[in-house]
């Protein structure tokens, strides 16, 4: 497999199904963000956290099926999809640690030791990925549960976030109004 093929030297790319898009079509957008996303969550691992680790690995793993999800116009049953299951895999998660945390009383700066800082940057990363999925849900149909399992992994990154500053005894600030 060559590594570059000249292909996209015109301003357009294939899909999955291999129609040519632009470059800036919001469906590469979408899954462009993703990957950025994907990427920025490796620079986090590892962590000193094995659970953490796991948790992060199959995020990644994740996300890779989301970037097919929405690399792919015309999904048949059998292509990899986000499903219901991934985004109940991110609530478990949250759930069991939420219970390892003190209640939030406010919001908090995104900041902390070295990881929990870049897991706040990748929840906003995540954040623009969700916005980026909600345009091209507006122009094209999309599965549904991407946008679902990146809004819910928003929630689940600032959790992680917030378990690994308390885990490395980092206190929680919150922003002066």
């Amino acid at each position: 497999m060559s590594i570059y093929t000249g292909r996209g030297d015109d301003g357009d790319t294939d899909l999955r199904d291999m129609t040519r898009v632009s470059k800036a079509s919001p469906r590469i957008e979408a899954y462009g963000t993703v990957d950025e996303l994907n990427a920025l969550i490796g620079t986090v691992r590892p962590t000193d956290h094995d659970d953490i680790n796991e948790r992060l690995s199959t995020i990644q793993n994740h996300l890779h099926v989301v970037q097919a999800d929405f690399a792919n116009p015309d999904p048949d049953e059998d292509d990899p999809a986000i499903r219901p299951e991934h985004v109940d895999t991110v609530e478990d998660w949250i759930d069991e640690y939420d219970e390892e945390l003190e209640p939030l009383t406010s919001f908090v700066l995104p900041t902390g030791s070295e990881h929990g800082a870049a897991l706040h940057h990748s929840r906003t990363v995540c954040r623009r990925a969700e916005r980026r999925a909600v345009a091209l849900a507006a122009e094209e149909q999309i599965n549904e549960d991407a946008v679902q399992y990146l809004n819910r992994l928003s929630d689940g990154l600032f959790t992680l976030a917030r378990v690994v500053n308390a885990r490395d005894g980092e206190p929680e600030e919150a922003p002066d109004y």
